[in-house]
């Protein structure tokens, strides 16, 4: 896709309109057709999913695809309801509708405008490399523990009973109390585990649409052995006609702060899901997206499914696919989708009234089976301990505490995560070692060979307030431990990247501490741009213009000289009084 300017660069659809080519027509109106009908059956399955009744599904399919059309920037990416999201919203839902579908659908109108507008203002602020703060072992995480919940909860409908939900450890003691009780419904049972069978089979496959097969089939064997009336099998019913009204939702006050909880959390995991699946779409047909202006494309979807009856949605690893084989070239092949779901509802609304609803249940469970992410955490575990058990932490905050707590959970592991790695990070005392060029950690290499009176201490990391009194704490440690007494301490500052006032403040406390134990404080390799801060910090100046070094080596040389050390280098042999730089 072109690279666009102006105001047309917040509207991609126009962009693509202008560039639109005839041969694509019919690729695009094609897979259209193709993709609504998986459109259909999991937006209703979703919806059920999230506690809201179905039809409100297909709502939150036709709009925001519409929407996205315009405003998102990814060629092919399929918006709509979303497996991961569907333990979000049921665990905001749930308790305060108290069972009313009105109020339920008001709640999560209200989730998908709060998760609207917070992308879309993000994106205008440039905030799409938020996400990036998730790393992959915490992501796999809350994404297993979603799964794990989403799955629970669909557990009742596939046996063809109901409850109350409780939170996974609730709803599992629940479900093994309803079946204890002889409450399954073995013909609806029956109906669910064939459904789910057949899309397990049938999921790799590109030719045979698996979700697709099996719902029709599924709604076919309800009809025609009639077990809705005589079996008790509960049937979706009939879908009300016409298209989504705009509709401006209202909740109580006492709601607000849940909702705006919700909607953030909502924000932040269909954009993390978004941008991994368009980034690697991107790749894939040669395009370049800017996750900024992905996170207004998706912003204005939720915003558009808000006022007309929808929910939060996302894109969809499931149905993007489906496009892409059926040859999509443009979000053309959404538009079309969407009118094919728009015209299903304007004049065969009673099409799917037999759907049997623990056949919605296993289009669910499939889903959520597909989110698990097994071998990699394998690999994760193999090569580094601590990040798998950080996938286990938060895969069981979301299991046990539920959706938006376990995603709360994630957020603060990820925070703590990061600054751990900039609280305590690496640092090193450098030697010469034989027949490897310049100096390295001495942990590494322990035959390495220390300069008499000179300490080359090497810092891996920003220089900052969290961690100003550990790099001060470090150094002295590394001049206590030196086997000579030390003239010359040079701080090895290629890895800092960057200072703050805090750090300066701790390394002038340093300097003068140094200076009265007889010891230069000098830096090698340190960056230009940090150079700068410390020189407005007044740092610089009380350093000295020249203690600072363009390498090791030469801060080297000038400790040998200036001190009259004699040392026998490596590759020099004795130089007395000088070395070589390496």
């Amino acid at each position: 896709m072109s690279a666009v300017s102006g105001w047309t660069r917040w509207v991609p659809g126009i962009d693509t309109l202008r560039h639109y080519e005839a041969d694509w027509l019919r690729r695009d109106v094609f897979a259209g057709l193709v993709l609504a009908t998986m459109l259909v059956p999991v937006g209703i399955a979703y919806s059920a999913a999230s506690g809201l009744p179905g039809i409100h599904g297909l709502y939150a399919t036709i709009v925001p695809l519409l929407a996205y059309a315009m405003f998102g920037p990814s060629r092919i990416i399929v918006l709509g309801p979303d497996s991961a999201l569907a333990a979000v919203i049921l665990g905001v839902i749930a308790p305060l509708s108290g069972g009313d579908p009105v109020r339920a659908a008001m709640l999560a109108a209200m989730m998908a405008l709060v998760s609207g507008a917070v992308l879309i203002v993000a994106g205008i602020a440039r905030l799409g490399f938020v996400t990036e703060l998730l790393s992959k072992p915490i992501r796999y995480g809350y994404m297993n523990g979603i799964a794990l919940t989403v799955l629970i909860s669909q557990l009742p409908k596939l046996l063809g009973f109901s409850m109350q939900s409780e939170g996974p450890l609730g709803d599992l003691w629940a479900i093994a109390v309803g079946i204890s009780t002889g409450r399954i419904n073995w013909a609806a049972f029956a109906v669910g585990l064939g459904t789910l069978i057949v899309i397990l089979l049938l999921k790799d496959s590109k030719r045979l649409p698996g979700i697709l097969i099996a719902v029709v089939g599924a709604t076919l064997v309800v009809s025609l052995l009639d077990l809705g009336t005589g079996y008790g099998v509960k049937v979706l019913g009939p879908l009300p006609q016409g298209l989504p009204a705009f509709s401006i939702p209202s909740i109580d006050y006492s709601d607000l702060i849940p909702v705006l909880a919700g909607g953030c959390a909502v924000a932040l995991v269909s954009f993390a899901d978004t941008s991994v699946l368009s980034r690697t779409y991107a790749a894939r047909l040669g395009d370049k997206v800017d996750p900024n202006q992905e996170m207004v494309g998706l912003g204005a979807a939720n915003l558009a499914t808000g006022f007309f009856q929808g929910f939060p949605i996302s894109s969809s690893s499931s149905r993007t696919p489906v496009a892409e084989a059926a040859g999509a070239r443009t979000q053309l092949t959404c538009v079309v989708g969407a009118l094919a779901i728009a015209f299903l509802l304007m004049a065969a609304p009673n099409l799917l009234q037999h759907l049997p609803s623990s056949a919605l249940a296993a289009v669910v469970i499939a889903a959520s089976i597909g989110l698990i992410e097994i071998g990699d955490l394998k690999r994760i575990y193999r090569i580094q301990r601590w990040e798998f058990w950080l996938t286990v932490l938060c895969f069981v905050g979301v299991a046990v505490l539920g959706a938006i707590p376990g995603i709360g959970l994630a957020i603060a592991v990820a925070i703590a995560e990061f600054l751990w790695d900039g609280w305590r990070p690496h640092s090193a005392i450098l030697g010469r070692a034989q027949g490897v060029k310049g100096y390295h950690d001495i942990t590494r290499y322990p035959d390495a060979r220390l300069i008499p009176g000179l300490v080359l201490f090497r810092w891996d990391a920003p220089l900052f307030f969290a961690n100003a009194e550990f790099f001060k704490e470090r150094i002295l440690a590394a001049i206590e431990t030196s086997p000579t007494p030390v003239r010359w301490l040079v701080v090895a500052a290629e890895p800092v990247t960057s200072v703050d006032v805090t750090a300066c403040d701790t390394v002038a406390e340093l300097d003068e501490a140094l200076h009265a134990r007889g010891i230069e404080l000098c830096f090698a390799e340190l960056k230009d741009p940090v150079k700068d801060k410390l020189k407005r910090f007044g740092l610089y100046a009380q350093v000295g213009e020249s203690q600072f070094f363009p390498t090791i080596g030469s801060a080297v040389a000038s400790y040998l000289e200036i001190n009259n050390v004699a040392w026998e280098d490596w590759e020099d042999q004795v130089k007395v009084g000088r070395s070589v730089e390496p």
